[in-house]
């Protein structure tokens, strides 16, 4: 037996935190008594993880086969591809270990930026900030446009989604949503349709926004079809994970002018390669996968974490439980 198990009680928990921040133990230890949290690097996981319970971080299907009695592994981001989609993943993705991420609260933040891409383009800011910057007052007719009665379908109707859509209902907008879920009946989302009928609804949108994880079976779902489907002078954006749509088909889209504007956040691949032909596009903007941060989102990824810690602790139900089957 591992010197590190003798010195633990009976009852409490061992905790691996992987490549932790300063002061992260100290903090996720003060949550329980009952828990041990053990910080671990690429040099010692597979050791401390043998007789972990829990496990804080992304876990490789290396450490996951070197562990023995893993019960719980938690992850900070709120899409858990990088683990349940990677060569190797099937025994943990099998497995009865309970998997939580920190979906549906960095839904605000990314939502704020979603209507801000949008906004940047639709109000053609991008193009004025150019201007301005080199001391010029453009007066060119403007070409701008509202967004009341305009209708937006959004792909992904979770977390993100919800509050996007709630942002574009307060704007004046229609919206549609496409999920695989029953959802509830808001008074902010015109229908939600199920995602084998998302041919039926692109062509409605004058925006589409991308919102929902990359599992299986969503991954590639808005292809080269979905936007010859889009509206003539439409809008495009992203902003959950770029493997949701053809990177490809954005770009034609764009060079055959059938769409006005795009905003991404994400894109696959990540980073975009300097001299990728979506960086020559006036009517584009990208931003560095930072769609999640925010003056506040740390203090609620942190506190699920450490709600879990305790759940863990006292033997009670998970928040943020990931159907691993699923992929979200």
């Amino acid at each position: 037996m591992l010197l590190g198990a003798t010195l633990l009680p009976a009852q409490t928990k061992k905790i691996v935190l992987y490549n932790p921040g300063a002061n992260q133990v100290q903090d996720f230890q003060a949550v329980s008594s009952k828990v041990k949290i053990v910080p671990a690097n690429s040099g010692n996981v597979l050791r401390e993880i043998a007789d972990a319970d829990g496990f804080i971080g992304v876990i490789t299907p290396e450490m996951y086969a070197a562990s023995k009695r893993l019960k719980w592994v938690g992850v900070m981001s709120a899409g858990v591809e990088n683990i349940l989609q990677v060569p190797g993943a099937e025994p943990f993705k099998n497995s009865d270990v309970v998997l939580t991420n920190n979906k549906v609260v960095q839904g605000i933040e990314i939502a704020d930026h979603a209507l801000a891409l949008l906004l940047y383009t639709t109000r053609r800011i991008n193009e004025y900030a150019v201007s301005t910057a080199a001391g010029e007052w453009p007066r060119t007719p403007f070409k701008g446009i509202e967004l009341r009665g305009k209708t937006a379908v959004i792909i992904g109707v979770g977390g993100i989604g919800t509050n996007i859509a709630l942002r574009c209902w307060a704007f004046g907008m229609h919206v549609i949503g496409v999920d695989p879920e029953e959802k509830p009946i808001v008074s902010y989302i015109d229908r939600v349709v199920k995602p084998d009928q998302l041919d039926e609804v692109v062509p409605l949108a004058d925006v589409v926004f991308i919102s929902a994880p990359d599992t299986d079976k969503s991954h590639k779902m808005f292809g080269a079809k979905q936007f010859d489907l889009m509206k003539q002078h439409s809008y495009f954006v992203a902003v959950s994970r770029g493997g949701v749509y053809d990177m490809n088909g954005l770009v034609k889209a764009l060079d055959s002018q059938k769409l006005d504007g795009a905003g991404v956040d994400v894109t696959d691949p990540e980073p975009l390669p300097k001299g990728h032909p979506l960086y020559s596009f006036k009517n584009v903007v990208v931003t560095p996968h930072i769609a999640g941060r925010s003056d506040l989102d740390n203090a609620r990824m942190i506190g699920t974490i450490k709600e879990n810690i305790h759940r863990f602790a006292e033997g009670m139900p998970f928040v943020n439980v990931v159907d691993k089957k699923k992929g979200y």
